[in-house]
């Protein structure tokens, strides 16, 4: 198939909106973990960056301002995974389809 035949665009931008609709379906649902001081601080996000568990061992609550440490850490640490992943599955998005390298921010 001509990616660049014209009578073929509507079937692969209808495929192109399915497979959207799918990764949006999957980020969703997709969690990833971040955690900091041996995983005495715990963060879950989804890949649509929704947060979704957070867990503080009570052993690092004496000390407010090592907690936030811990709780950013952490945070960041899921928040990248996400990123990571979406990126990931963005790729596997673009595979077939006629797209210039870089458009998607790959």
């Amino acid at each position: 198939m001509n990616p660049f035949d014209m009578s073929n665009m509507g079937a692969m931008l209808g495929a192109f909106q399915q497979k959207m609709d799918e990764m949006k379906r999957r980020a969703e649902t997709t969690e990833v973990e971040g955690s900091a001081a041996s995983g005495k601080v715990v963060v879950r996000v989804t890949c649509a960056y929704d947060c979704t568990h957070v867990h503080i061992d009570p052993s690092v609550t004496d000390d407010a301002e090592m907690l936030e440490d811990l709780v950013r850490a952490a945070t960041n640490e899921a928040l990248r995974k996400a990123r990571d992943t979406t990126k990931r599955n963005m790729g596997e998005l673009a595979q077939g389809l006629p797209i210039p390298p870089g458009l998607l921010g790959m």
